[in-house]
């Protein structure tokens, strides 16, 4: 209610104010453009905010969501959800095919996630490359993605990334 008032999330302002919906516990995201319908309205007629876009992000099964899930022996139930909700038109929009995560060192991570896990690109036989190794970014166009179990988080259901839902 503040931010639309200075133009944010008002259509032609310039000024984008988008939205994230996080799924409380081991669930998947809906699809992102009828959650995104729904919450313009019901935002709109309740408390008269506008806003660009609602990104739907689906919770990675890493650190503290991860212990959490542990915790309460809910793991390997929401990989099981993962896997089987495995939708395979999300691996042409994943983030780690067209874009990388750059390191505070210069390490060059094939996504958030992978660098939230340590998990550095590798290319050309090294097992941790930085931009200090590379001369374009295209060196890397042929070089295996790292993947590991928590990479199914992207590819369940309608596809999740950092810019939301995949568009699939």
């Amino acid at each position: 209610q503040l931010l639309n008032p200075l133009g944010y999330g008002i259509p032609s302002s310039g000024l984008e104010l988008d939205l994230v919906y996080n799924p409380v516990g081991p669930f998947l995201p809906p699809q992102q453009s009828k959650l995104e319908n729904d919450y313009k309205k019901v935002l709109l007629e309740k408390f008269g905010i506008t806003f660009n876009r609602l990104l739907c992000i689906t919770n990675m099964p890493i650190k503290k969501f991860a212990q959490s899930l542990r915790a309460s022996n809910n793991l390997q139930a929401y990989m099981d959800l993962l896997v089987e909700s495995f939708n395979p038109a999300t691996t042409r929009e994943l983030m780690c095919r067209s874009q990388i995560h750059v390191a505070y060192d210069g390490r060059i991570y094939d996504c958030d996630f992978n660098y939230a896990l340590g998990m550095g690109a590798e290319s050309k036989g090294f097992k941790s490359v930085s931009i200090f190794d590379v001369e374009s970014l295209t060196d890397l166009a042929n070089d295996r993605i790292i993947v590991a179990n928590h990479c199914y988080g992207c590819t369940a259901g309608f596809g999740s990334s950092c810019g939301g839902g995949l568009d699939i």
